[in-house]
């Protein structure tokens, strides 16, 4: 993958995080995708687990909306910079920056520090 096309499956999960569309979603990820926090502890294991996880937040958050900051490219790796609101009934501002690796397409592995 090139450099610009390496950030496909990563702008395509951004869009679809802000239709609340979990299929579109769930598409981004390898089926053994792993998420972790931001000192490496496991949050979710595949798509089994990251899907009732982000179907339930979009389900409860019809205001949810995540802005990219910025964003860096480096080899196989993506890291956003990024600001989420509407999650939930909360009206506070959220800013995360998330790490994520790419293998044939598909987001494999996502840290993220919040």
């Amino acid at each position: 993958m090139g450099e610009a096309d390496i950030t496909i499956p990563v702008r395509r999960q951004l869009t679809a995080y802000n239709d609340r569309n979990i299929e579109d979603f769930i598409r981004c990820f390898a089926e053994d995708c792993i998420v972790e926090d931001g000192i490496g502890r496991v949050l979710m294991r595949g798509t089994e687990e990251i899907r009732p996880f982000y179907g339930k937040l979009f389900a409860n958050s019809p205001n949810l909306r995540c802005e990219l900051v910025s964003r860096t490219v480096i080899n196989d790796y993506v890291v956003d910079e990024e600001r989420i609101t509407g999650r939930g009934e909360q009206n506070e501002i959220r800013r995360a920056v998330v790490v994520y690796h790419l293998t044939e397409g598909r987001i494999d592995h996502m840290r993220l520090l919040r």
